[in-house]
């Protein structure tokens, strides 16, 4: 849960009404479904999915998977400083390229946390989501939705693959939402729990931390959903149809809701969404240059190197752009996440279902057809968007 969930719901809400819901509700299905893999693999194997790769792939290949897992990072970190300089900017006024500078040194807060231990991260991360859900229940009181419009988004529709916008802002949802990134950082996270190494012990692991990753994602398929229904309530419904700017929405919530606080609750809102990927995003990138390369960086240093890669280019767009250009590139930056979704899903898919790698704990043959399934849409989507691309280029 990312400003690039915002972008992206944000945009497809406002253009398109509830008619994306059904795409967000998918995402946190699969979402659901590759943690659980995710977990599995982490829990039985004693590795993450960096370092199954490197073991189990060519050298070629893991380096290539590896510099591909770096993109991902750098596309989430990109999205992590373009949504927090807009927040800082709408809360407090401070110019766009001073707030993407500012996002540099959020490395000593996780630093400091860091040394506390892991807990004391994930409850940060908890308090951020509440807040964030906190935020927009009271965005959609407010709001007050049309329930036949909403319940008639969460039906499925082919209508995606014929239209080259939509398809394109559902590829950047269903990338704001599974995070290939994540599914090499849970896969490494799950084992600082503490369990023995019996099969028991192994299941109970398995059962508690998937529990808690559903929750979490569930919580967030939430806020996900609110902040496309609170565009389409707000916007597409009052003929404001080309709403992709954060800072538009921004502008606009207030004076079309009538309530004041509806626009401090959502830059609120949006500062916590980005401070909350941030962490994640940070031990997402350690665990993979580790896992892929053995190369073990400091975090401050590895941190510093992999902002610095995401300020660069925010701060060239807001300097020839200036605020202008921010959603879009939002947006794309999560349609890269899409497209390499693939890259982390298929590896994932394939080590769970091979009995040599998780013994007692392999996928059921039901759940190997549910995840392949997965891995084929995730595949067929991103195909069919570059596909379009093409075509219309």
């Amino acid at each position: 849960m990312d400003p690039g969930n915002w972008a992206t719901d944000l945009a497809g809400g406002s253009a398109f009404g509830y008619r994306l819901l059904f795409v967000v509700l998918l995402s946190s299905a699969f979402a659901v479904v590759l943690q659980y893999l995710a977990i599995k693999l982490g829990v039985a194997t004693g590795r993450d999915l960096a370092q199954m790769c490197r073991e189990q792939f060519p050298r070629w290949a893991s380096v290539g998977l590896w510099l591909m897992a770096e993109v991902m990072i750098i596309a989430c970190d990109l999205a992590e400083v373009i949504g927090t300089a807009i927040a800082l900017n709408l809360l407090f006024h401070i110019p766009l390229v001073v707030g993407a500078i500012i996002t540099v040194f959020d490395v000593l807060l996780l630093l400091m946390l860091q040394h506390k231990g892991i807990r004391y991260l994930e409850g940060l991360v908890i308090t951020l989501i509440v807040t964030v859900l906190a935020c927009f229940g009271l965005e959609i009181f407010f709001s007050n939705p049309q329930v036949a419009p909403l319940l008639q988004g969460l039906l499925p529709s082919l209508s995606i693959f014929s239209h080259r916008d939509m398809l394109y802002i559902a590829a950047g949802i269903l990338g704001a939402t599974v995070m290939p990134h994540n599914l090499y950082l849970h896969s490494s996270v799950v084992q600082t729990r503490s369990f023995g190494q019996s099969d028991d012990n192994k299941r109970e692991a398995i059962k508690f931390a998937t529990i808690d990753s559903t929750i979490a994602l569930s919580l967030a398929c939430l806020v996900n959903a609110a902040i496309l229904v609170v565009a389409a309530a707000v916007f597409f419904s009052n003929g404001q149809r080309s709403v992709v700017e954060i800072g538009d929405a921004y502008k606009l919530l207030a004076p079309l809701l009538g309530v004041g606080a509806a626009s401090v609750l959502f830059a609120v809102a949006l500062l916590a969404s980005g401070q909350n990927s941030t962490i994640t995003g940070t031990m997402a990138g350690q665990v993979i240059m580790e896992g892929f390369v053995h190369l073990r960086l400091r975090p401050w240093i590895r941190r510093l190197i992999t902002r610095s890669m995401a300020v660069v280019p925010a701060v060239v767009i807001i300097l020839l752009f200036g605020g202008s250009g921010l959603a879009r590139m939002l947006v794309f930056s999560q349609v890269v996440l899409s497209v390499q979704l693939s890259l982390a899903v298929w590896p994932l898919v394939a080590f769970t279902a091979a009995r040599r790698h998780m013994g007692v704990f392999v996928n059921s043959l039901g759940l190997k057809l549910v995840s392949g399934g997965i891995a084929l849409i995730i595949s067929a989507l991103n195909a069919w968007l570059i596909l379009q691309s093409f075509l219309a280029a």
